[in-house]
């Protein structure tokens, strides 16, 4: 299998899966620059990562490859139980970090830089940190009492970890979110987790 990442970008939650797993995998370095090259949009049109790359057939979408991941490796048991209850709590949190706060996100990326006004894309971003604040206070009175997102350590998990790496260092609020950063502290300490973010450069 091939892993093509950016540094810290949402396909370090891919990244954290496959060393959970342990199974042999390729990770291929992508800079942010180079997504629109003509070589990676032979890999993916949308120019964007994760992209898995196994047996010749490439994925995209991060859902997407992180149930296949699960599913491939159900002996992981990042997939849940096997219950169809428990996948579908696993999915709920995973629609949670990848539709919900992944989005919220893009003001303050840049997205509405298309306003040209320096203080309405200021107030943009405050917008989308109250809004990623919010959304981190549902995940924190959810983790009280919890060490996973659900009754074990799945695909969502990682997820929501990256959403709050990325929430330290662009001014999010995180004051007073004790479970979530004891959540996010958990996972950064797993050997598996120190290997991903090293090999990423993020340590």
């Amino acid at each position: 299998m091939k892993l093509y990442y950016s540094p810290g970008a949402c396909s370090l939650a891919d990244h954290i899966v496959l060393e959970w797993i342990g199974a042999p995998y390729e990770a291929i370095k992508v800079a942010r620059e180079d997504r629109k090259n003509p070589e990676f949009l032979a890999i993916n049109p949308a120019g964007a990562v994760p992209a898995l790359e196994h047996d010749g057939w490439v994925l995209t979408q991060n859902a997407a490859i992180l149930n296949y991941l699960a599913d491939l490796f159900p002996e992981s048991g990042l997939g849940g139980d096997g219950s169809a209850r428990s996948r579908a709590e696993i999915n709920k949190w995973l629609a949670f970090a990848n539709s919900d706060v992944h989005p919220a996100f893009k003001p303050i990326f840049g997205s509405t830089a298309y306003l040209e006004s320096p203080e309405l894309i200021e107030r943009s971003k405050q917008s989308a940190r109250a809004l990623v604040r919010g959304l981190f206070e549902r995940a924190n009175a959810h983790l009280q009492g919890r060490d996973w997102l659900t009754e074990r350590r799945s695909i969502a998990d990682p997820y929501l970890y990256v959403t709050y790496r990325w929430a330290r260092v662009t001014g999010v609020d995180l004051d007073g979110l004790d479970h979530l950063a004891a959540y996010a502290s958990r996972i950064e300490s797993d050997p598996a987790v120190q290997k991903a973010l090293k090999d990423e450069g993020l340590t």
